[in-house]
């Protein structure tokens, strides 16, 4: 029950302002790369000059040129990721939601690509609600983390993380401000683990 808002008014249908990534990929194995980058642009109807162009764009800023015309089953799973950057990015969507997009890759991958998502929303002003189960992940990409209860889901506690801005996430591990923080949600989650509470 209840409803969902967007910038204060409901949302009735399909929000064009806001973007989704998934855990899986979702790539088209027939189509190359800048072939799955223009599905949401065909579907939008953009012509097909400026969608080249729209398409040219992303693959640079998203550290993929010279693959252009590469498929799915061409690439290594960062640049799959990067890939699905790209479209999520294509009609450039003020929000992104971003469903636990990283949780199959391995340690120095994931950092790699949390910190690319970061350089994004700076670079490019975005707003981004992203779903973890890792709570080092949380802390480090985090204005403030929303720790959820198991069904139905609500929020439990909200946590700021008084972290600066720019961070330098490959040295942020660390940092003691940045362990003191991570600490504070294990703690909350410890009776979930423990049993004794649900998170």
């Amino acid at each position: 029950t209840g409803q969902v808002l967007y910038r204060g008014a409901p949302v009735p249908a399909y929000n064009q302002r806001v973007g989704y990534m998934t855990q899986s990929d979702h790539l088209l194995p027939w189509r190359d790369v800048q072939g799955n980058i223009a599905v949401p642009l065909e579907i939008r109807g953009m012509p097909k000059g400026e969608m080249q162009s729209r398409i040219d764009e992303l693959i640079e800023f998203v550290g993929l040129k010279g693959f252009n015309k590469s498929y799915p089953s061409q690439l290594s799973g960062g640049m799959k990721k990067r890939t699905v950057l790209a479209r999520l990015l294509a009609y450039n969507p003020e929000t992104l939601l971003l469903d636990e997009p990283f949780a199959a890759l391995d340690a120095q991958l994931r950092l790699r690509l949390q910190i690319e998502i970061r350089r994004i929303c700076q670079q490019l002003n975005k707003t981004a609600m992203f779903v973890t189960h890792d709570l080092d992940e949380a802390v480090a990409l985090a204005d403030r983390c929303a720790i959820f209860s198991a069904r139905p889901g609500t929020i439990k506690r909200v946590v700021e993380i008084p972290l600066p801005r720019e961070r330098d996430l490959l040295r942020l591990r660390h940092d003691p401000q940045y362990v003191a923080l991570t600490a504070q949600l294990w703690d909350e989650m410890a009776p979930a683990i423990t049993g004794q509470g649900e998170h």
